[in-house]
């Protein structure tokens, strides 16, 4: 199974590969997102580290179970070779109505058939109000191209 763009990437490249996935992970489906990676990914998300897609699929179940609404934007930061540096925000809300904005960096690198072979994500969130949201377009399913992909957002 190939998943294009593939390594080495170019700018284009590289970019569409990150809107590929933003799309993927808009829609909160684990079995199509974890169709991306390796049957043998290596994963740390957070201060969790697990390998294979079987361990993504009950990862992102759980985490879309807790992060209600949830609306991911992701830029591309930095490529080179087989590997792509993005940063991403996503807004979500808990289940007592809390909103949340997390914001991440990952690190990825790809197999030569484009599929992800190791993914490695540092999140933080932050408590917002819902008047702050700025991810609003209805969901899940992917950011319209009128939406702009990361805000500058004061800290």
């Amino acid at each position: 199974m190939s998943r294009p763009p593939l390594p080495p990437f170019d700018e284009a490249g590289a970019r569409r590969k990150v809107r590929l996935a933003e799309d993927a992970w808009n829609t909160r489906d684990p079995g199509r997102v974890a169709m991306a990676y390796t049957e043998d990914s290596v994963w740390r998300n957070r201060s969790e580290f697990f390998t294979g897609r079987a361990e993504i699929v009950a990862f992102l179940t759980r985490k879309w179970a807790k992060e209600l609404d949830y609306r991911l934007v992701k830029n591309l930061h930095a490529f080179w070779g087989d590997r792509i540096a993005v940063r991403f925000r996503y807004e979500w809300r808990d289940a007592e109505g809390q909103w949340w904005r997390s914001y991440g960096n990952e690190n990825w690198a790809f197999d030569d058939t484009g599929l992800m072979r190791r993914r490695e994500a540092s999140i933080n969130d932050v408590a917002i109000t819902e008047p702050e949201r700025i991810f609003r377009w209805p969901a899940p399913g992917p950011r319209p191209d009128t939406e702009p992909e990361l805000p500058d957002l004061p800290w």
